[in-house]
């Protein structure tokens, strides 16, 4: 009688950076003789600057914790230098690999390069295992309820996930007693050839860099889910909240990096959100948390067949605005130079800790597109790439469409003012004075516009605006008033292309761009400029959304 062919094992870590809901490893474990987990780490990446290290420092805590976790399961992460194509053909060789298994990526970046690993496989005889749990959904079932289409709005996506029903459970932890008698071959030197490198080792400068905020690995991510779910009360009743100094500050049950990194399965979260909704209220309140994890799901939804997503050239989904070029504005902004305090301190925040929360994501997005200076929103999905722990690729280019009115539309004659906003979401300026403190010793009433401070006020307060904080760089109740009217008149244009019927089309780098299916577009394009008011395809949602993820 034949024995079985020896099952040589290797999952590759990539987002899903966790052992629980990870059914793509159990599988890979399932009848394995041997098994390695590898991460490929391209340095080209890293220390060519600083302006990634939290990234950079929350990914490889990520990793070092990964490396724990399977310790204590005999095994270790094999951390390999290089570009997948050129690493995964020699360990293959080497380690005589039957079975790769992934996490099914449904970005298009990444379904590019998995049909490419796919293909390598399978011309070498190894076969390849990969599973949906990045997300609730597998989105192409999403896409196909929808007329093979992606819902467009978070109505009408709404809509087909209902269709859908519950996303399917988390799968089982793995255990000591789920691996069996499956092993990982180690050698002596394998800190040396596989261990998780340190940011000195990359290219980081370090000595400046402060404690982290954020805690990167598995661990933490359990540990901060147990935290958010014993506050029963709160999530049962989860509602709108009203913003304060205090929600502007990382919480230590926040949850969105741990996501974006897939230390926290989404769907874990989903299911354990529903036990307590059951055994708390018996049903789900009218807005819950679920819908919070959903509007992730959107975003990813809508980028998953769209490789131009995070452009506006070429991008059929996203309105051509004729953006301006203004390299020392963008640098002003980024670097927390405008001088408006609540704007600069917010990326000061950024850049220190690498997140802000969602109501700040807002304004400072506000500022720097539609509202002031009138800078494609690419250039700040790009800052918010190289600083944000949580900018998932899809969700950073999404919300900035969104944030700018380029896509995903919603009323754009709102506007915020980076003063006035700051006064209602910091009235003490607590906020300011901790990450701009050269403007600590300022009076609460000029804290959020200290140019109209007397010339006394501002020597007393030891910050002369001009000397030691900037001028603002724009006026902004003159420029956004301008501003307002070159939207206006980008979506006077955008009314003139309306489509046949009940479509709409918007014209883009390609042309035309038409929603033919009524489904797909719930809300009427209307636009009364006597009365001030415009409407286009806009969610009704109100500048709350999303804020679970992001508190």
């Amino acid at each position: 009688m034949m024995k079985d062919h020896p099952k040589h094992t290797v999952h590759w870590f990539r987002k899903g950076l966790r052992l629980h809901d990870n059914p793509s490893l159990r599988a890979g474990l399932k009848g394995a003789t041997t098994f390695r987990c590898i991460f490929i780490l391209d340095p080209y990446f890293a220390g060519s600057s600083n302006e990634g290290i939290n990234k950079w420092r929350f990914l490889l805590q990520c990793l070092e914790d990964l490396d724990n976790s399977l310790r204590k399961l005999g095994s270790r992460l094999f951390v390999i230098r290089g570009q997948p194509t050129e690493a995964l053909p020699k360990l293959f060789e080497e380690w005589k690999t039957t079975n790769l298994t992934f996490d099914y990526d449904p970005e298009p970046f990444g379904r590019k390069r998995d049909r490419h690993v796919r293909e390598m496989c399978s011309s070498s005889g190894i076969s390849v295992t990969s599973y949906v749990s990045h997300t609730l959904y597998n989105l192409d079932d999403i896409i196909a309820k929808n007329y093979n289409q992606p819902p467009l709005t978070y109505h009408r996506f709404q809509e087909v996930v209902e269709l859908l029903g519950r996303p399917p459970s988390a799968v089982g932890d793995i255990d000591p007693s789920f691996i069996g008698s499956a092993y990982t071959p180690l050698c002596d030197n394998h800190n040396e050839r596989y261990g998780v490198p340190s940011l000195e080792e990359l290219g980081f400068e370090t000595e400046q860099l402060e404690s982290p905020v954020w805690q990167g690995g598995e661990t933490e991510a359990l540990a901060r889910l147990e935290r958010h779910l014993q506050r029963k009360a709160w999530v049962a009743s989860f509602a709108k909240p009203k913003m304060s100094p205090s929600s502007l500050l990382a919480s230590p049950c926040g949850l969105s990096p741990y996501l974006r990194f897939g230390c926290l399965s989404t769907r874990t979260f989903y299911h354990q959100l529903t036990q307590l909704y059951k055994s708390i209220k018996k049903d789900d309140p009218p807005l819950s948390l679920h819908g919070q994890l959903l509007w992730r799901e959107f975003f990813y939804c809508a980028a998953t067949n769209n490789p131009k997503f995070d452009k506006m050239i070429g991008n059929p989904i996203c309105v051509q605005i004729p953006w301006d070029k203004n390299e020392e504005a963008l640098a002003k902004w980024a670097k927390g130079k405008t001088g408006f305090p609540w704007i600069d301190a917010i990326m000061v925040q950024l850049r220190q800790e690498g997140w802000i929360h969602h109501l700040s994501r807002h304004a400072v997005a506000c500022f720097l597109t539609r509202g002031d200076l009138w800078i494609s929103w690419e250039e700040g999905m790009k800052v918010f790439e190289d600083l944000l722990l949580d900018a998932d690729w899809s969700v950073n280019a999404g919300s900035w469409m969104w944030h700018s009115n380029s896509s995903f539309f919603q009323q754009f004659f709102s506007c915020y003012c980076p003063v006035r906003f700051g006064r209602k979401a910091d009235p003490n300026g607590e906020f300011i004075r901790k990450y701009l403190p050269v403007l600590k010793n300022f009076p609460t009433e000029h804290i959020h516009d200290p140019w109209t401070a007397s010339e006394d006020v501002q020597k007393a307060s030891n910050c002369v605006i001009g000397r030691d904080y900037p001028v603002p760089m724009v006026n902004h109740s003159e420029i956004s008033a301008i501003n307002s009217q070159r939207m206006r008149q980008v979506f006077l244009q955008l009314k003139k292309y309306r489509g046949p019927g009940n479509g709409y089309s918007v014209p883009t780098g390609r042309g035309l761009f038409t929603f033919n299916n009524p489904l797909r577009i719930k809300a009427e394009y209307n636009m009364d400029l006597s009365s001030n008011k415009e409407n286009v395809f806009c969610f009704n949602e109100d500048d709350n959304s999303n804020n679970a993820l992001y508190q």
